[in-house]
């Protein structure tokens, strides 16, 4: 009965959420445009499976996702557990010694990145765009890719405590300048790529991993060292997403020049002969 009360508060929230929405582009629709709306019971029927999956999809990760990724985050950041591993118990930490938050900090970047739904439907999108020049799991694995470097990499200025403006900085410096040699076409969809991993699953477990890191790393403030993470799973998704474009362009060009050295030597082969 408690899991079905939750249900039904977590259906109506939903509800609420989603009536501004369909408010907007029904009246859009019908009173500035005024035209009917092509095959409407499947529009209805379509935001209702929207709310309905929605709202089971809340309730999976306030039950499941939430609390294991809270329970990790405050092990894995625990002092007890990373002096467990060294030789003398009362030894001083460095930042070597937490290798393993920066090992989950990875693997809970790239994976709640790939099972981002505003990822794949982006993902998507752009490989109907493109005609298929953009693959949905090429697209995926490299916005994965950067948010795992980019929230290891956080962890780790939570740990040494070098300020965040740095890097923040130096990474989109790197960005502006990598813009202007990435392919046009990839640009856009790697600016808007940064910005679809800030959403349901990835927001709240690297946020957890953030605060609990700082609550327990000595000298450092749960409020100044443990947000900023999520700017990291912004940045970086930048970076790897416009590299993928150009290592594919790279490697396209290669196999271009190939194949027309190959039929120069066929050519020059049957004029010999």
């Amino acid at each position: 009965m408690e899991l079905l009360q939750q249900l039904l508060t977590i259906l109506l929230s939903t509800i609420k959420d989603v009536i501004p929405i369909v408010a907007i582009i029904f009246g859009f629709q019908l009173l500035v445009i005024r035209r009917r709306i092509p095959h409407l019971k499947k529009v209805i029927f379509g935001f209702i499976y929207v709310i309905v999956g929605l709202a089971l999809f809340l309730l999976g990760l306030e039950k499941a996702l939430f609390p294991v990724g809270r329970m990790m985050a405050q092990q894995l950041t625990d002092p007890e557990f990373i002096r467990s591993g060294l030789a003398s118990a009362g030894a001083v930490l460095s930042w070597q010694d937490y290798y393993w938050v920066y090992i989950f900090a990875f693997a809970i970047g790239a994976s709640t990145t790939i099972a981002e739904p505003s990822l794949i439907a982006v993902a998507i999108k752009a490989h109907e765009v493109s005609g298929g020049a953009i693959g949905v799991w090429g697209l995926r694995l490299a916005v994965a890719l950067g948010v795992a470097v980019g929230i290891s990499l956080g962890t780790w200025r939570i740990v040494t405590g070098y300020p965040i403006h740095w890097f923040i900085i130096s990474g989109y410096v790197f960005v502006v300048i990598q813009t202007f040699f990435a392919p046009k076409m990839i640009v856009p969809l790697a600016y808007d790529s940064g910005g679809v991993t800030t959403s349901t699953v990835t927001v709240p477990l690297v946020a957890a991993l953030g605060l609990g890191l700082a609550s327990t790393v000595p000298g450092r403030s749960a409020l100044i060292d443990g947000f900023g993470l999520i700017a990291f799973a912004s940045l970086f998704p930048m970076i790897t997403v416009m590299g993928y474009a150009q290592i594919t362009e790279w490697v396209g060009a290669r196999e271009r020049e190939k194949r027309e050295r190959d039929k120069r030597e066929q050519a020059e082969q049957i004029h010999q002969e």
